[in-house]
């Protein structure tokens, strides 16, 4: 289980845990000169990234350290840029040939951005901790409350096929079309105890399914499906091993992985749910971070116990005895070369096919 630390740094205000360790000099990343700008207010813009020179950027020897704090996201742009979204330090950027750091001086929201998402124009969108930033490959623009946003804090983002933005906050969901947003209210089902972490309110994840249907994940209300006519609810009382829900994930067969906070991992076909923590196939009953890899295997994090790989027949276990840095994982991700990311309580490890090493040792730092 997640130990009692790690749950005030998931769950309460993310500034809490840096009281302590701002003054870490290893880590101080803001004394590395930067893209300068005189306004962050929700019209500022940015040069293009690609005319900076290299005094505005960190060293390729100091990035795994960098980031070793937290990172909350990992994201690969359709250019094969990377985006590492951080707990306190904004947002990181590579581009293969340099790093550049992002923060509210250059109209990104807030310094935790825990979700990173790009629509089909190419347009970047960071969930932060102050509002929802979008990049156009020349300046941020920052929303909060004061365009519509339901919430300022925001904790997941997604896009559904008509190309809407949906922004799961502390405070509910804003759809946005481009142009307005609109608060949409997702019903909840009736649990008698649900004991939410932040909010009543707070949707920390939303699955957009391949029919189109809209899975958003509660603070202890368990799950809400939403059809586009009606809500179907998902809870202990009808299968689900736990009304605190931490990640969901669909399958190319359609399934839905289930991650919680209390009961394990388990897979909804549509019909019945199969609680593979219960029945003894896996560790840890907190698990999150899936994804699904090019070859059909499913991974996905066990809190304190490391990672594992499903390739349909049987559960694999990674840990550090197998190179990962720490047993704790927040993100796990695929980037276009099929490597897969980890980022961990002490920097990114990453898994080539064969082998998990630091990130610091293999590509793209490595050419």
């Amino acid at each position: 289980m997640m130990t009692l630390n790690m749950k005030l740094l998931r769950f309460l205000p993310l500034w809490l845990f840096f009281l302590g360790c701002k003054d870490n000099t290893s880590n101080k990343i803001s004394e590395v000169p930067l893209v300068k700008s005189s306004t962050t207010d929700h019209n500022n813009s940015l040069p293009l990234m690609f005319e900076k020179e290299a005094t505005d950027t960190l060293s390729h020897a100091t990035f795994n350290g960098v980031i070793t704090e937290f990172v909350w996201q990992i994201y690969q742009d359709n250019q094969g840029h990377f985006w590492f979204g951080t707990n306190h330090n904004g947002v990181l950027y590579y581009d293969h040939k340099l790093l550049r750091q992002f923060t509210s001086q250059h109209g990104v929201g807030g310094s935790a951005v825990r979700a990173i998402i790009e629509d089909k124009e190419g347009t970047i969108w960071l969930g932060t901790s102050k509002g929802l930033t979008s990049y156009n490959g020349k300046s941020f623009t920052n929303y909060t409350v004061t365009d519509g946003l339901v919430n300022d804090e925001v904790w997941t983002l997604a896009i559904d096929k008509s190309g809407t933005l949906w922004v799961g906050t502390v405070g509910g969901v804003s759809s946005f079309d481009g142009y307005q947003f609109e608060t949409f209210k997702v019903h909840k089902a009736k649990v008698s105890d649900p004991k939410p972490m932040l909010s009543e309110n707070r949707i920390s994840d939303i699955l957009i399914d391949l029919n189109d249907h809209i899975w958003f994940v509660t603070d202890g209300y368990g799950i809400s499906k939403y059809d586009g006519k009606g809500f179907e609810f998902f809870t202990v009382n009808n299968g689900l091993p736990d009304d605190h829900v931490a990640d969901l994930l669909q399958d190319q067969e359609g399934n839905i992985w289930i991650g919680t906070y209390y009961g394990g991992v388990s897979k909804y076909d549509g019909r019945k749910f199969i609680n593979f923590t219960k029945d003894g196939l896996i560790q840890g009953i907190e698990a999150y971070n899936f994804l699904e890899d090019s070859e059909g295997n499913i991974w996905f994090s066990a809190e304190n116990h490391g990672v594992y790989r499903y390739d349909g027949k049987q559960f694999v276990l990674f840990t550090t005895k197998d190179g990962l840095a720490t047993n704790g994982i927040q993100s796990i991700y695929q980037d276009k070369k099929g490597q897969i990311w980890f980022s961990t309580w002490n920097g990114l490890s990453l898994y080539d096919g064969k082998n998990i090493s630091n990130a610091a040792l293999k590509e793209p730092w490595v050419q």
